[in-house]
This record gives C-alpha cells, sequence and structure tokens, in this order.
C-alpha cells in the first residue's frame, strides 16, 4: 500500500452524498474520479532498531554534525530567498524587453497605417508577434515539461499535501516554467507571471536541498542531509512563500499563503525560517529592481506586481462600506461563471484534445482570438482622451498620440490593450475619474474575462492572479466611475472600486481569504483598506461557494489527485474504518526466504508499498484473513509486530544485508547508505538489481528494520478521527487490527480520499 493502495473490494454506501464511484468510466463531470497512479510520501520516522542503534552512538563528532546540520538549513533558506528573486527578476526584465519591443512596432504600425488604410499590416505584425512567441512557450510545455502547464499551484499545493505529484519539482520543469511564462505573458495571453512564480519558486528550492551537483563523472552531494521528504516538504513550503513574496513583495502574505493553501503540516520552527526566505527574496529582489531602473539601492521595487503609491487622496469614506459589500456579492458571482466556465473547457480538453499536435494548436487558436479581439476593440473604440500631461507620467504607456485620435489625445482602449497587464492594473488603480469611458471598460471586461477563462489550462505556462485582478479592475472601475455621477456627495475615486472589484473578482476565482487579505494590504502599503478588503474578500469567497469550489481545487479534482483537505467531509460522521478496509491484506513474517521477498519486489501486479509484518503463527486454512507474500501460498495470521515500507525491502535486497545477520554499523559508512538508497527506491518502483542465484534459499530477519511501531486504529473507529489522525501526522498507512491485535487491513490515503463531500446550489 502507499499513495495508491488496494481498492476496497465494495465500497458501502452508507452515506450517498460521500461516496466515490470507483467505476471510472461511469462519471463525466471529471470531479468523481479518483486516480490511483499517485504515490504519497513517507512523512513518518521508522523507529527501527537500526535508527535507535544510530541514535545511541551519537557522540561529540555526530554532535557537531547535527549541529552544522541546523546551520545548513538556514543556508538553504536563504539561498531559496536569494535564487528566487533572481528568477523574478530575470521573468521581469525579460517580459518588459520584449513587450517594449513589442508594442513600440505595433504602434509605429498602427501610426503609420492608419491614415493611409493599411490598418491589415499592424494587424499581422501584432499577430506575428504573438503566435512567435506563444508558440516558444506552448512547444515548451507541450513537448519538453507538460507538468508546467498553468500557474503549478495545484501541483504545489498537492505536493505539499502530502502526494507525489512525478517531476513537479525538477529543474526541467522550472526552465520549462520561467522561459515558457516569460513567452506567454510577452505574447499577448491573459495570463500572469505571479502565479508560475510560486512553483518556481518550489522547484528551486527542491533543487537547492537536494544539494546534488552533477558535472561529467563527477558528483558532489551538498546537502545530502536534507534529501527525506519531511526536509524536501519544508523548503518547498519556503519556496512556494518566497515566489510569493518575490511575485508581491509581501513576505508575511507569503508565508499564510504557504500555510493556507499549500502547506497541509506545520510547527513553529519552521514559520521563523519560511518568514526569513521570503524576507531574503522581497529584499533581493528590490536590490536587483533598483539597478535595472537606474536607481541602485533606492529600494522602492519590492514585488513584481506594484499597486503603486494609495497614501494620495482619501482612503474611502465610511459610508462606502455597504457599497463595497455589494462588490463582494458581485465578485463571487463573476467568480463562479469563471469556474464554470472554465471547468468546462478543462473537461472538454480532457477527453478531446490529448494529442499533443491538438494542445499546440489550442494555444495559437487562442492567441489568435485574443489579439483579434483586441485589434478590433483598438481599432473601433471611440474613446479617445485628452492626453494630460500632469497624469502623463502616471499612464505609463507608450505614444498613442496619432492613433486614430488627433490633437494629441490617447486612446484609452490603446492604453489597456498595447501594454503589459501590470501596468494596466496600475493605470486603472490610479488614474482621475473620468479618464476611462464607461463604453472602454465595457467592453474591455467582457473581452478579458473570457479570453482569461479560457486561457487558463491552455499548454502554456500561465498565472491566474493578474487576469482575475485585471479583470475585477476593469469591471470595479465601471462600478466606480457610475458612483462618481451621483450628485450631492463625496466618494473615492474609481481606483478605490478599482482595487475592491480586483480583491472581490480574486477571492471569487480561487477563494483564498486571510493570505489574499495580507498580500493586497501590504501590496498597496496602506493599513486602512485592511477591513473592506476583508470584507470583499470573505462576502465573494461566501457567494462563490455557494456554487462551486475555488479554481485550484476544481483543477486538483481534474488531476484525480487524492488531495485531503484540512477537515474531514461533512456527513461522515456514520462512517467506521471497517467500511473502509480492504478485506484482503499481504502480510509478512519477521523472517522471509530472499527468494520470496525478491518475487515481491519484482511483482508489477501489487501496488502496495507498505506491509504489516505479524508473528509466525501460520495456518494452512486459506479463508483466514490475510495472505502471505510467499511462494508456498500459505496464509499468515498472526499478531501486527510491525510494519516495512517496499522501498525499505528493495533496499536490504541491494545492499545484501541478509548475508551474516549484518550489523547496520556496518553498511552506513560504506558510500552506499540505507537512507539514501532507500529514499532512490521512494522515487522509483523499479527494482533492476540482480541477486546471485545462491541467496534465494537465505533467510532475512524483518525485525531490525521494520518499524516495530506503526500507527494502528481499530475497525470501529469512527471515518472523522482516523482522518484527523492520517492528515495530521502526514501518514501513509495505517494497520487496522481488530480486539487480538490481529491484522485485518490497512488504510491508505486513497481510501480517505474516496469519500467527498462537494456543494452546488448551497446542497
Amino acid at each position: 500500500y502507499g499513495g495508491a493502495g488496494n481498492e476496497p473490494a465494495e465500497v458501502k454506501p452508507t452515506v450517498n452524498d460521500c461516496v466515490i464511484n470507483n467505476d471510472f468510466h461511469s462519471h463525466h463531470d471529471g470531479l468523481s474520479e479518483i486516480s490511483t497512479k499517485f504515490e504519497s510520501f513517507d512523512y513518518d520516522r521508522t523507529d527501527n532498531v537500526t535508527y535507535w542503534e544510530r541514535v545511541f552512538q551519537i557522540g561529540p563528532k555526530e554532535a557537531t554534525i547535527l549541529s552544522f546540520v541546523n546551520i545548513q538549513r538556514w543556508i538553504i533558506m536563504f539561498l531559496i530567498g536569494v535564487t528566487t528573486a533572481c528568477v523574478a527578476a530575470f521573468i521581469d526584465f525579460g517580459i518588459t524587453t520584449i513587450s517594449s519591443v513589442k508594442y513600440l512596432w505595433i504602434t509605429k504600425a498602427f501610426t503609420r497605417c492608419y491614415f493611409l488604410d493599411c490598418l491589415v499590416q499592424p494587424y499581422l505584425i501584432w499577430l506575428g508577434l504573438s503566435i512567435s512567441l506563444v508558440f516558444v512557450a506552448a512547444v515548451l510545455v507541450v513537448y519538453l515539461e507538460p507538468v508546467a502547464i498553468g500557474s503549478g499551484i495545484p501541483q504545489i499545493k498537492c505536493f505539499l499535501n502530502g502526494v507525489n505529484i512525478p517531476r513537479c519539482v525538477r529543474l526541467k520543469t522550472l526552465v520549462a516554467k520561467v522561459i515558457g511564462v516569460l513567452f506567454s505573458v510577452a505574447g499577448g495571453l491573459p495570463v500572469g507571471k505571479e502565479g508560475p512564480m510560486i512553483h518556481s519558486g518550489a522547484a528551486l528550492a527542491a533543487a537547492i536541498s537536494n544539494g546534488k551537483i552533477v558535472i561529467g563523472k563527477c558528483t558532489c552531494n551538498i546537502f545530502r542531509y536534507f534529501r527525506s521528504p519531511v526536509e524536501k516538504r519544508d523548503f518547498v513550503s519556503a519556496g512556494a512563500a518566497a515566489g510569493v513574496s518575490a511575485a508581491f513583495g509581501s513576505p508575511v502574505g507569503g508565508v499564510l499563503f504557504s500555510l493556507e493553501e499549500g502547506a497541509s503540516f506545520w510547527y513553529q520552527s519552521i514559520t521563523w525560517r519560511i518568514f526569513f526566505a521570503s524576507m531574503t527574496s522581497t529584499f533581493t529582489l528590490n536590490v536587483i529592481r533598483s539597478f535595472t531602473h537606474g536607481v541602485p539601492f533606492n529600494l522602492s521595487f519590492p514585488g513584481l506586481l506594484d499597486f503603486g503609491d494609495f497614501s494620495k487622496g482619501v482612503t474611502y469614506y465610511g459610508y462606502e462600506l455597504p457599497i463595497f459589500f455589494l462588490m463582494g456579492i458581485i465578485g463571487g458571482l463573476f467568480g463562479a461563471l469563471f469556474n464554470y466556465i472554465n471547468y468546462k473547457l478543462s473537461l472538454h480538453r480532457m477527453r478531446d484534445m490529448q494529442k499533443k499536435p491538438l494542445k499546440l494548436l489550442e494555444a495559437l487558436v487562442v492567441i489568435t482570438v485574443c489579439t483579434a479581439a483586441a485589434f478590433l476593440a483598438v481599432s473601433l473604440n471611440q474613446g479617445c482622451q485628452p492626453n494630460y500631461e500632469a497624469i502623463q507620467s502616471d499612464l505609463e504607456t507608450f505614444n498613442l498620440t496619432s492613433f486614430k485620435c488627433g490633437n494629441g489625445d490617447y486612446n484609452t482602449m490603446a492604453t489597456l490593450f498595447l501594454n503589459t497587464p501590470e501596468k494596466a492594473i496600475k493605470n486603472m488603480f490610479h488614474t482621475p475619474k473620468g479618464l476611462y469611458t464607461i463604453t472602454t471598460l465595457v467592453w474591455f471586461t467582457v473581452i478579458y474575462f473570457f479570453t482569461a477563462c479560457w486561457t487558463y489550462g491552455v499548454s502554456v505556462p500561465s498565472g491566474l492572479f493578474v487576469p482575475c485582478i485585471l479583470t475585477g479592475a476593469a469591471w470595479g472601475r465601471i462600478l466606480g466611475e457610475l458612483i462618481n455621477l451621483i450628485p450631492g456627495q463625496e466618494w473615492s475615486s474609481p481606483g478605490r472600486y478599482a482595487l475592491m472589484g480586483a480583491a472581490a473578482m480574486l477571492a471569487g476565482v480561487v477563494r483564498m481569504t486571510i493570505s489574499i487579505t495580507v498580500i493586497l494590504v501590504e501590496a498597496i502599503g496602506d493599513i486602512a483598506f485592511g477591513l473592506p478588503l476583508m470584507v470583499v474578500i470573505l462576502i465573494s469567497k461566501l457567494v462563490g461557494d455557494y456554487f462551486n469550489e475555488g479554481l485550484y481545487d476544481i483543477h486538483v479534482q481534474l488531476m484525480k489527485v487524492p488531495l485531503l483537505p484540512w477537515e474531514p467531509p461533512d456527513l461522515s460522521n456514520q462512517l467506521t474504518v471497517k467500511d473502509l478496509t480492504s478485506q484482503s491484506v499481504i502480510t509478512l513474517r519477521t523472517t522471509e526466504t530472499v527468494k520470496d521477498l525478491y518475487a515481491l519486489v519484482n511483482d508489477t501486479d501489487l501496488k502496495h508499498n507498505g506491509y504489516p509484518i505479524v508473528d509466525d503463527t501460520v495456518t494452512d486454512d486459506l479463508s483466514v484473513e490475510g495472505t502471505a507474500a510467499t511462494s508456498s501460498g500459505r496464509s499468515v495470521k498472526g499478531r501486527l509486530v510491525g510494519l516495512i515500507l517496499l522501498s525499505e525491502l528493495k533496499t536490504i535486497l541491494e545492499l545484501q544485508l541478509y548475508k551474516g545477520n549484518l550489523p547496520s554499523i556496518d553498511y552506513r559508512n560504506s558510500g552506499r547508505d540505507f537512507d539514501t538508497i532507500k529514499h532512490m527506491y521512494s522515487q522509483s518502483n523499479k527494482f533492476t538489481h540482480l541477486l546471485p542465484d545462491e541467496d534465494m534459499h537465505l533467510m532475512v530477519d524483518l525485525s531490525k528494520f521494520m518499524n516495530p511501531s506503526p500507527y494502528t486504529v481499530y475497525e470501529k473507529t469512527s471515518y472523522p478521527r482516523l482522518y484527523r489522525l492520517f492528515r495530521g501526522l502526514g501518514l501513509r498507512h495505517v494497520v487496522v487490527i481488530n480486539d487480538q491485535n490481529q491484522v485485518t487491513g490497512i488504510i491508505t490515503r486513497i481510501d480517505l480520499a474516496r469519500y467527498r463531500h462537494s456543494q452546488t446550489g448551497g446542497k
């Protein structure tokens, strides 16, 4: 058993709302299926004899090593923060450079051809540049590393939940993500770079903590003490937090994001280390961006997404809070609609677009439609506004003077579309009222909403934060412009309403609460907005939850990952362990032959990753529960004495620890230690090591390597109690026993994840 443990022979429909049907072909909604291909991590320490022998042998030298290991943890956290900031700076510089050249060419072509009636030429330039850039991003995902698709937040969320997502934090995935998001954003897709920064930070953390550098035939192991799943989980949590910190300039928000949306296992000591990594990331990026902006050490550039200065003018009026409350409702409704449409599109992709050429073609079709929609909106726009010199520096746009607007005016639609999304967001927040016409904002909102909804899930690296923020800022600005037309009352600037709309839309889509609130408050730098932002975000989440789940949760379920949420599902109190337990469980004895174990680890039909070990009471009655993994086919029924992992069995055979009952100390200094080999086999199911024929008759004493105190539950234990034990301790297996301490089954992650609670329309 492991993350993909045995399927129970029968699921008892005790509570129909919670039961997940195992007939995968009978469902078409994509949310009722769980895949057995995903493995779980072994977070629980194996307290076996060999482990305690090492503990008892700790002397002054070993104590010094342990102290140095603790120092290395802080060094790794520092490196995670610095490297994440460097990657963020690289992405930002690349996007800014490519976008500047691209939009400059487009603007010049528009200016030259508008009055010469040759608008086809700038359109072809715009389309050609966009397709070329998006093509590179799509190729990296489709043909190099498919895991780099999207923001990567659902994958990191599953990884930190204890599910091993293959290739999720590999270096190849990091390269595809970083280069891909650079080209997808610069190509003009309605995506952001902030979400992929979280995945990039997590991948960097995994690579750094692994500490293995291979140059030709030389291998350098720097951080070899940090390759256990527990250490890797903690560093990946720090990487995700550093990614948020670099994206938004929000170190506290990064820690809270990692806690709320990512990490399933948290303890006090890791909080300070993760905060250190986040702060290091923000400071390093601040320094780098000060140099790229030509003002060295002017630390005014903490994050990639700059919301500007909100300290100017009136913050908001107290009597506007009911309006913000209403905006939260609107954001929840729009978010639910966004998630529903994207969910249907994702189902279509899963059913009909599995071939690689089709995935590549879809990305090109999407950018073609997005470019055509933006071109038509810019070309047909009638929203010419005076080019006020006082606000020209705040617009941060290119010279659009002669683009359809004469007398020094500028085109408002072009200001939004012929810019990076980050600059468009800043313009929405800070330009004075009246500078965007209602018609312009309505058309932009409609176009951006549907193109962003279509784009998320296309085979390119793509973030969700910026499209949601920009869409919400657009319809929030509409509301602000309309409210400012009401006479006889003081109102906040439309930019304040744009901020509330952005928060409502983001919360309505992703359904996060405290982390979004803190991220936005830190990004705008004004705590006075804390209360209205909190109200808007909370209302938006509650309204959205009435209709469907957050988009990240939807995509996790579409991936069929056995994710375990914070709490057990509602309506599960009637279930007991007996309803979940497999009626057939493979057990081992304390001593087994090499031949039987070799056959066991090479049996491709078995998906087990953990085996209970029972005493040597043997019976020939085949009706007895429990089946021995021996060539004789005898059944073993006895009292539970321990548990051993499949990776440990493979390690025992490869290191030939059965010969002469070698003590554990003999293999610790051989260069091929037990922990390293075990970690290698925990990442791979293949066992290719050949054993000599003369060893097959030898006996293996498993008592030295088994965990003599595995977690167990009785058959009458309730589901919620088992769930909290399993998730809170990060377990991979829980052995089920009866009153006589005899093994009757085993519980794995998938047995728990099969029971889910979903809510639609309040039911």
